[in-house]
């Protein structure tokens, strides 16, 4: 696995860095060799932040942790990761390395579950991201899909953890 650490309004000593890709080998028994792993790392006020993304095959896992050390934060990254791939192990077999799930116990809680599917249509209108989040507001939802007037093609504002607001694009 291919290892980027990236440091946010901050220095990543080597130790650090080599803490990372030591505590990280225990993910290569999932992943294919193509598989990429991002680390973002970022101090705020009262705690460290570390959002680990994995990207393998077309598949994303994500994990975002706060904690008082890094260390702390990443064995807890790692394990959410885990937790992910443990859930949902059925559909990502064909995805993972051959074998990777040959020494898993899975907890009873943790089998894999049917998705729901809620399935809604609604018209879609012309309008900037200013006016989606406005609607977004006034409906009481988390995100809004919309035609974007700027770039004229689909996109999705969300409101973000921290209060502020997203907007994902397709790349053209």
């Amino acid at each position: 696995m291919k290892i980027n650490i990236i440091g946010r309004r901050m220095d990543v000593d080597e130790s650090l860095k080599a803490l990372i890709d030591k505590k990280l080998v225990k993910l290569d028994k999932y992943f294919k060799d193509d598989a990429v792993a991002y680390v973002t790392l970022s101090r705020e006020k009262n705690a460290e932040r570390l959002e680990l993304t994995v990207s393998s095959g077309g598949t994303l896992f994500r994990a975002e942790e706060r904690d008082e050390t890094f260390n702390n934060a990443l064995d807890t990254a790692i394990d959410v990761i885990e937790r992910q791939i443990r859930k949902n192990k059925t559909r990502l077999e064909k995805r993972l390395r051959e074998g990777a799930f040959r020494t898993i116990e899975a907890q009873p809680e943790e089998f894999e579950e049917t998705f729901r599917i809620r399935e809604k249509t609604f018209v879609i209108k012309p309008m900037s991201p200013e006016e989606a989040i406005l609607q977004m507001n006034l409906i009481g939802h988390e995100f809004f899909l919309f035609l974007n007037t700027e770039t004229d093609a689909m996109s999705v504002v969300y409101k973000r953890k921290d209060g502020g607001y997203g907007l994902i694009r397709p790349e053209k």
